[in-house]
C-alpha cells in the first residue's frame, strides 16, 4: 500500500463530486482542507464540513480551528461542530468513503510516519450513513472564525500551562477516566465564563493556568451563552461521586466530602480540603445550594433564606 493510500482515495472521491460534498471528522488539519479544497477545484459544488473542537485537542495539535478562516474566503463553504463526534466519513454525491481516517497529515498518508488507516467505499444512502447524517443535522452548531480564535487563545494558555504529557489524554481511550477524576482547580469560578469566551482577562498567570485546566477537563461545547454553560458546568459537577451524596441526600457535610476526595484520590489531608472546598464554592456559584456552619460547614440544596 502506498504511503499516501488514503489520500489517494480522499483525492479521487472529491475529484468526481459535482454537486454535495460533507467531510466529517473529528480532527482536522489547516493543510488538508486546503488540500481538499484544491481536489473539488473551482466547480459549483456545496460543501459542508462537520468536526469538534475541544480545547485541549486544539493545544495538543491535532486538529486546527483555522479551517474556519478557508471556510470565510470560500461562499460554498460551512463549518459545524459536533461535540461529542467520532465518526469519519466523506460523501461526494452519492458516493461515501467510511472509515477510521482523520482528516490529518498523517492519516491520510500526506505526512510521515503516517498511520495505519482504513476506508471503504459504500453508497451515501447506506442507512448507516443516513442515521449519522441525520444526527449531525440535529445537533451540529455553526462555528465562525470567532469562534475559532476564542478557543485558540483558550488553548494557547493551555499550552503555556499545561505539561504536553497530559495531552494524550485527548487521542486516547483514558479521556473518559482521567476526567473523571477532575476536580475543580479555580476558587472563583465566576473566571470561567470570560475565559471560556476566549476575553483577554487581566488575571495572574497561575490564575489563568488553572481556568484553562478546568476548561480542559470540563471539555463543553464552545458557542455557549452564560445561562447554558452554567448549566453544563452544573451538570458535570454532579457527576462526580462525590457530589451525588448531595443530590441524593440534599446534604454534604465538608468532613464527607474531603474524606472521599482523600479515598479516591489518595490526595493528603490538606490538598483534600481544598478540593472540597472549591467543589462548594463551584456548587454555591451554580447551583441553588447555600453553605451552612455546622461545625466547620455543611453544603445544602436550596437557596439561602434571607
Amino acid at each position: 500500500m502506498r504511503p499516501d493510500h488514503v489520500w489517494g482515495q480522499l483525492h479521487e472521491l472529491l475529484s468526481s463530486a459535482h454537486e454535495r460534498v460533507v467531510l466529517v471528522a473529528p480532527f482536522i488539519k489547516k493543510e488538508v482542507f486546503a488540500a481538499a479544497l484544491a481536489a473539488i477545484g473551482d466547480r459549483d459544488v456545496e460543501l459542508l464540513c462537520v468536526t469538534r473542537w475541544a480545547v485541549m485537542e486544539i493545544a495538543a495539535g491535532v486538529t486546527d480551528p483555522e479551517i474556519a478562516e478557508l471556510a470565510e474566503q470560500d461562499d460554498r463553504v460551512t463549518v459545524r461542530l459536533c461535540h461529542d463526534l467520532h465518526a469519519k466519513l466523506y460523501v461526494a454525491d452519492e458516493r461515501c468513503l467510511v472509515g477510521s481516517a482523520n482528516l490529518t497529515g498523517r492519516a491520510t498518508g500526506r505526512r510521515l510516519p503516517k498511520n495505519l488507516e482504513l476506508l471503504v467505499e459504500v453508497p451515501t444512502g447506506h442507512p448507516e450513513v443516513q442515521s449519522v447524517l441525520e444526527q449531525i443535522q440535529q445537533t451540529a452548531i455553526p462555528a465562525d472564525v470567532e469562534m475559532a480564535r476564542q478557543l485558540r487563545s483558550q488553548a494557547n494558555l493551555l499550552a503555556s500551562a499545561v505539561d504536553r504529557s497530559e495531552f494524550v489524554v485527548v487521542v486516547d481511550e483514558e479521556a473518559d477516566s482521567k476526567r473523571a477524576r477532575w476536580r475543580p482547580e479555580t476558587r472563583v469560578p465566576l473566571r470561567l465564563y470570560p475565559v471560556y469566551q476566549g476575553l483577554k482577562c487581566d488575571y495572574p498567570n497561575e490564575i489563568l493556568a488553572g481556568v484553562a485546566r478546568d476548561l480542559a477537563y470540563l471539555n463543553i461545547q464552545p458557542g455557549l451563552d452564560e445561562a447554558a454553560f452554567s448549566q453544563a458546568v452544573r451538570s458535570r459537577l454532579y457527576e462526580l461521586p462525590e457530589v451525588t451524596a448531595l443530590a441524593v441526600g440534599g446534604s454534604l457535610s465538608l468532613a464527607t466530602l474531603q474524606r472521599s476526595i482523600m479515598e479516591a484520590d489518595g490526595r493528603e489531608e490538606e490538598a483534600a480540603k481544598r478540593a472540597a472546598e472549591n467543589i462548594a464554592e463551584w456548587l454555591s456559584y451554580f447551583d441553588e445550594v447555600q453553605i451552612v456552619p455546622t461545625g466547620p460547614w455543611e453544603i445544602r440544596r436550596g437557596r439561602e433564606l434571607a
